[in-house]
């Protein structure tokens, strides 16, 4: 008897803990943002070692290198909120009478670029921030 009692009292957690967690509040707050037309890139030549700012519209491919970079969408938070900006691209590469390769399809998020980053021997592509108007792009930094 003192045994099964025993093995009762071990089971309780297991059996209690998914009720009390399904209680809980997510750990993770959910912050809202704002969609935003533009996405603000930056890419480094690795041969060249030359870093591009460039802005990609949402929904149009713009290329880089041998790089077809598509920005299919760009949320950035309010400033009210901890900053983050966020977006969902789409990277293929198409070399010279080859067929496109997709390389990257998901989520960068501009305050951590090496969560998601692309990887490639040549390239790398990141997200610094969305914004509503254009600017233009930069010269290469030297």
């Amino acid at each position: 008897m003192l045994r099964f009692l025993c093995r009762c009292l071990m089971l309780l957690p297991v059996l209690w803990a998914p009720a009390v967690l399904a209680q809980l509040p997510d750990a993770q707050p959910q912050y809202p943002s704002t969609p935003m037309p533009i996405a603000v890139l930056q890419g480094l030549d690795k041969i060249t070692a030359r870093i591009y700012t460039f802005e990609a519209p949402v929904d149009q491919t713009i290329g880089f290198g041998t790089l077809k970079v598509t920005v299919r969408a760009c949320r950035k938070r309010p400033p009210e909120y901890p900053p983050e900006s966020t977006a969902f691209l789409e990277i293929l590469e198409q070399r010279p009478e080859q067929q496109a390769i997709a390389l990257f399809q998901g989520w960068m998020f501009a305050s951590s670029p090496g969560l998601n980053p692309l990887e490639h021997a040549v390239y790398d592509v990141w997200l610094i921030d969305c914004k509503t108007s254009s600017g233009g792009a930069s010269a290469p930094r030297q």
